[in-house]
């Protein structure tokens, strides 16, 4: 009987297949093209276009990096998304999968990361970018006859009418001015900014000049400052100071640390006399500009907005083409056309 030959053809050792660019790997998700490139740095043709990087450049970077140490944590679904890994569920996923790690140490869901910490994918190190955004703050000299309210049912005009688009939020209104109160107002996109100068802690001084239908006489100016007694509660002028006046008209410059409805008005009316005219001038250190007419707004330079803030100042971080232009300019607006019903 023949046997078949057997084949003394000597054994290799499996080779690994090669991946084609953009081919996935056996048990590991894709990721996108702009996740790739995140990962990696830049795409190829990023590289070549991407010109040497200047002095001032490099100043900017180490700027930047020092703002984002000052970053608040995030949620690591949150930051691993706006990098381009995968999708918050994905991530999800291989966090329960143990794919993820921070600082060497399996991640868990929900937990919160920041710049200084190392987060891993698969065993690789993602590269991650934290920046901090300044809060924008608007100075808006109110005109008589608008109100600090988004809509209202009698169809007055509204001070949001008057204030420029935003991309993304919403303007936040600090304090109210009464409809027929004029002066200071100032408007944000940071809530937590808005709350910070309106929170009474913070006692924020504010100052009103105010024109009565008559004089105050010695015994009223010692009772304003010593404390009104008005249905909600005692109520006292921190100063009060005469500024003179014509015939029944007289001014006075007071200020105050909080800011109850009507406040101002009522004291007067409470010792018998009648405000004619009020206008905020001055709401903590922010002081109404002179060249700021009725209806003008003009916004914060950043520098003024992290102190009112109490945010760290920026350093070394050069505005972009007409920031400071576009920040320090007076605008004069108009208010916009309203929806048919409103």
């Amino acid at each position: 009987m023949s046997t078949a030959k057997k084949s003394k053809r000597p054994l290799r050792p499996p080779t690994k297949k090669k991946t084609e660019p953009g081919e996935q790997r056996p048990g590991r998700p894709s990721l996108r093209q702009d996740a790739r490139q995140t990962i990696a740095g830049v795409g190829e043709h990023d590289r070549l276009a991407r010109p040497a990087r200047a002095p001032a450049a490099a100043g900017a970077r180490r700027a930047g990096e020092q703002s984002a140490a000052l970053a608040e944590p995030e949620r690591l679904q949150k930051v691993l998304a706006q990098a381009g890994i995968g999708s918050r569920r994905e991530i999800e996923e291989w966090v329960v999968a143990g794919r993820i790690s921070v600082n060497g140490l399996p991640a868990t869901l929900g937990q919160k990361i920041g710049p200084g910490d190392r987060v891993k994918y698969n065993g690789k190190l993602i590269p991650l970018r934290f920046t901090t955004r300044t809060p924008r703050v608007l100075i808006y000299h109110k005109p008589e006859g608008e109100i600090v309210s988004r809509e209202d049912p009698e169809g007055r005009p509204t001070v949001f009418e008057r204030l420029p688009m935003l991309r993304k939020g919403r303007w936040i209104a600090v304090g109210r001015l009464d409809f027929n109160t004029s002066g200071l107002l100032l408007f944000t996109n940071d809530g937590s900014v808005a709350n910070r100068l309106m929170h009474p802690r913070y006692e924020l001084e504010r100052e009103y000049a105010v024109r009565l239908l008559g004089q105050l006489s010695d015994e009223q100016i010692e009772s304003l400052k010593t404390g009104i007694q008005l249905e909600d509660g005692l109520a006292r002028f921190a100063t009060l100071s005469d500024q003179g006046g014509e015939g029944v008209n007289h001014w006075y410059k007071v200020t105050l640390s909080e800011g109850r409805n009507r406040e101002v008005r009522r004291m007067f009316e409470a010792v018998g006399l009648t405000v004619s005219r009020l206008m905020r001038v001055r709401y903590g250190p922010v002081t109404l500009p002179s060249r700021l007419k009725r209806g003008m707004w003009m916004e914060m330079p950043e520098a003024e907005v992290c102190e009112l803030a109490g945010l760290p100042k920026p350093q070394g971080q050069a505005p972009r083409p007409g920031e400071r232009e576009r920040k320090i300019r007076v605008h004069r607006t108009t208010p916009r056309e309203r929806s048919p019903g409103k």
